[in-house]
């Protein structure tokens, strides 16, 4: 029995493809093919907007291929690589609490990037859920450590570790609007792939997928790219210009309608003459330079944005790239992108059918490259086909879209998992006060998640196949921080100290919460600790029970207004070779003498200084050309009803009282208290009073740095006023 032809179509922004293919023993031969435009705008970004529309066409070209070629009931169809969503996503993590040592910390980080990224887009499309995206594959853009880019995360220790992806994602959406249309026409989905797939399978065998390649499909409105490496696809990408622009701009240059402008294009590719005829009638001739001249802004701009994707998805220039679709015949276009991606010109190709291995094509049929993609869908969907995949995520069935090698990971994904939540919380830390500063005590790390694929221990990167069951429990937490005065403070410091020609050695003391303790003492959260280390001379006089020393360095003490005031004698004090007081701070190998304490002459000055009490109100003037300091006092000091002056010497236990006095201010006659002036009458002479050259009296105010003058001078001198 003969076998049944494939039946490919590539369902497109602009037209439908559809095309029959034999297998032979080693080949495919191309039996027929249709071509039909929609009448509509039906396809937006390679998704079905109007299944009925799209309906119409694919059914036209089902029934014009059985005319010649009996009924079709199966069919072969690609998902359009434009439909992929692609998304950027970061998370960070703090490791301060938990270092990250193992390659599945750094996998469960990454599946957690890219779930976010499923989130987002989803949120991007209002009314989606995540779980409404297959992730179809991901790369890591950067790992990085505290905020610099690093090469890998595996035992390293810092705050904050964090990951970079790009996640591309398929639209569930796509590919059931692609089944009700089928089935609308009549038909039933036999296989599907990714257009992108269809297209590298076919020219790109698996020997090479392990060079670094880029595959771009321009058609009418974007341009898909698909990267491979190292033996598989590493990403997708999507530009939205395309053919389209160019042929716009041949459009608004020579002034002809659309279609018109899209024949010239392709004439552009084979011929170096073109006869155009614009939308005013005229016919003109031009040569393939000059058309392509006016474009090549346009031309640039599609190459620019191709190579910018490119360089986006593969983080470098690729080594090769391949052209596909009808936009790739865009004159110089494969030159430019060589251009821009620093590439010699014979490294980037424009491939056709004729480049696809084992393919016979027949004599009717062009061999260019806008026929890559169908034919393409065509054996890669009979293949390779993509296929639904049907897994337990702790008994929720899943079903997975196998476009790559699927791992446990995606399974978590699918099922909506949230994976940054399975590991177990930290237990709870302690927070503690050493002296001020504030040290944490971390609880034990959050245990790893239980995972298991069909009973058994698994991990995220573990193969998945249809049928497999997988199990997921979060990690226990940690527990909370446990501790004592010891792990904090492991040594005590000790300090030598010299105190009247012997040595001591002094140890510091741990005081919690006002108590003294040992290093084996459990501290809590919130407790305050405190280490003594006896740093002044009264409190290590206290440590090593000195206290005839002690007794010797106590102040005596007066009363002032019912209140006592302690007097230190410090000159008693000797350390280094220098005064010292109670209060000073003793360092290693500090050298210290005491004298006996004598009751130390202490003045009222010396009293009133110490409790900052204002003695006196002063200005400086000049008297008839001399400085002379003018006091008031403002304070008067008594002992009992004796009068005390600021020079009087007071004895420990005496009670004083002191009055205020308001501050006045100083008139002329104030300095007569401190000079000698001789008021005495003289003949023919009237006294003159000055103050800054001008007339004064008695009463006059005065002020520092005024210019006082008095003297007698003849009468008919007197200056008037």
């Amino acid at each position: 029995m003969e076998q049944s032809p494939i039946f490919g179509l590539d369902i497109g922004t602009r037209s439908v493809v559809g095309l029959l293919l034999k297998k032979n023993e080693t080949s495919y031969e191309i039996l027929d093919m249709e071509i039909e435009e929609h009448e509509e705008r039906s396809m937006v970004d390679g998704q079905i907007h109007n299944v009925i529309a799209v309906t119409k066409v694919i059914t036209s070209i089902k029934q014009k291929l059985e005319e010649k070629h009996g009924p079709l009931h199966k069919v072969c169809v690609a998902a359009a690589g434009r439909s992929l969503k692609t998304k950027r996503s970061k998370i960070e993590v703090d490791i301060t609490k938990k270092p990250m040592f193992e390659h599945q910390d750094i996998l469960h980080l990454e599946l957690s990037a890219v779930q976010k990224a499923q989130y987002e887009i989803a949120l991007e499309h209002e009314g989606q859920k995540s779980v409404n995206y297959f992730c179809v594959g991901y790369s890591v853009l950067s790992y990085q450590l505290d905020g610099e880019e690093i090469g890998s995360l595996v035992d390293q220790i810092g705050y904050v570790a964090s990951v970079e992806v790009i996640a591309t994602f398929l639209p569930k959406v796509v590919v059931e609007s692609l089944i009700a249309a089928l089935n609308r026409a009549g038909l039933e989905l036999e296989a599907l792939t990714l257009e992108p797939i269809a297209a590298i399978n076919v020219l790109i065998p698996p020997t090479m997928r392990r060079l670094n390649v880029a595959l771009v499909d321009i058609g009418a409105g974007t341009s898909d790219i698909a990267i491979t490496d190292l033996g598989t696809v590493t990403a997708y990408g999507m530009v939205p210009v395309a053919g389209d622009e160019i042929t716009e701009a041949i459009s608004d240059h020579f002034l002809l309608d659309f279609p018109e402008a899209e024949i010239v294009k392709r004439k552009l590719f084979s011929q170096e003459e073109v006869i155009i005829k614009d939308i005013l009638g005229f016919e003109t001739t031009h040569s393939r330079e000059e058309v392509i001249e006016p474009i090549s802004k346009a031309i640039e701009n599609l190459a620019n944005s191709i190579t910018t994707e490119i360089l986006t998805l593969n983080k470098k220039p690729p080594k090769a790239v391949m052209l596909v679709g009808g936009g790739s015949m865009t004159p110089n276009l494969a030159k430019v992108i060589a251009n821009y991606l620093q590439l010699p010109e014979n490294r980037v190709a424009i491939r056709g059918i004729d480049a696809i291995r084992d393919l016979i094509i027949p004599e009717n049929i062009k061999a260019g490259p806008e026929l890559v993609t169908p034919i393409g869908i065509a054996i890669a969907a009979k293949e390779s086909p993509v296929e639904y995949v049907s897994v337990k995520v702790n008994d929720q069935t899943i079903r997975l879209f196998d476009i790559k090698q699927l791992t446990v990971g995606d399974g978590l994904l699918a099922a909506g998992i949230e994976l940054s939540k399975l590991y177990g919380k930290p237990g709870l830390a302690i927070m503690v006060k050493v002296n001020d500063r504030l040290i944490s005590i971390p609880g034990e790390h959050g245990k790893a998640p239980i995972l298991e694929k069909n009973g058994q221990s698994s991990s995220l990167d573990a193969p998945l196949s249809n049928g497999d069951t997988i199990f997921v429990q979060g990690g226990a937490d940690g527990k909370s921080a446990k501790a004592t005065v010891g792990n904090v403070i492991e040594v005590l410091p000790t300090k030598a100290v010299t105190i009247n020609e012997k040595e001591y050695h002094i140890e510091a003391t741990v005081i919690k919460n006002g108590k003294a303790v040992s290093l084996s003492e459990e501290i809590f959260d919130r407790d305050e600790l405190i280490i003594e280390n006896s740093s002044t001379l009264s409190s290590i006089l206290k440590t090593l029970k000195l206290y005839d020393l002690i007794q010797s360095l106590k102040p005596f003490e007066v009363s002032l207004n019912g209140r006592k005031i302690s007097i230190i004698n410090e000159d008693k004090i000797n350390k280094n070779g220098l005064n010292a007081t109670a209060n000073s701070i003793v360092q290693h190998g500090d050298c210290i003498s005491i004298k006996g304490v004598l009751e130390q002459q202490y003045t009222i000055e010396r009293l009133l200084i110490q409790e900052a009490v204002a003695i006196s109100h002063d200005i400086s003037v000049y008297f008839n050309g001399k400085p002379v300091h003018i006091s008031k006092p403002l304070v008067e000091v008594k002992r009992g009803s004796e009068l005390l002056h600021v020079k009087s010497i007071i004895h420990h236990g005496d009670e004083l009282t002191a009055s205020f006095k308001q501050k006045e201010p100083f008139i002329f006659q104030d300095v007569f208290r401190f000079v000698e002036f001789n008021f005495t009458a003289q003949a023919n002479k009237t006294l003159t009073i000055l103050r800054n050259d001008t007339n004064a009296t008695f009463s006059t105010s005065i002020h520092t740095g005024d210019r006082l003058e008095i003297k007698w001078i003849e009468k008919e001198a007197v200056p008037r006023a």
